[in-house]
């Protein structure tokens, strides 16, 4: 009973206080939506601070709002790009797309093999002799795609 009395004492003050720990555990606990809720009970607090509300309505703006700003935010974040310095960190084979290399091995059945830079890499492609000059189209996994240069 007693905590009920204290909210009922310091309703706005309350709210403002759950915010600034929810602001607080945001730092600590991952996830983006800790934020949300507590810009909601300090816009709860700032709200009953100035306009006395009832508890139960209280409690509806807190839950609308939180709702309607997690929803935006998710939806915001989930829109845009990322920028990265390393688009191609995990996708080894997608870097060489459009470079120009020599066939070390011919292309037969289907498949060869080139070396780009330390590596050596197995192609597919047209059959093709060995040293012509092949442009990387793509990639299927760790097979490069090749054409001839004409």
């Amino acid at each position: 009973m007693q905590v009920v009395q204290f909210i009922a004492d310091y309703g706005p003050w309350s709210w403002i206080v759950a915010g600034l720990i929810l602001l607080a555990l945001e730092l600590v606990v991952p996830g983006g939506f800790l934020l949300w809720m507590g810009v909601s009970g300090l816009i709860v607090g700032l709200l009953t601070l100035f306009q006395p509300i009832g508890w139960p309505l209280q409690w509806l703006i807190f839950g609308a709002l939180s709702l309607v700003t997690i929803f935006l935010w998710t939806r915001w974040s989930r829109g845009r790009e990322t920028a990265n310095d390393s688009p191609y960190l995990n996708r080894r084979a997608d870097r060489y797309t459009g470079q120009e290399a020599v066939l070390e091995q011919p292309i037969a059945g289907g498949f060869g093999r080139i070396v780009l830079g330390d590596s050596v890499w197995r192609v597919a492609g047209p059959d093709l002799p060995v040293g012509t000059r092949v442009r990387i189209v793509g990639s299927d996994g760790a097979v490069l795609k090749v054409e001839p240069i004409s």
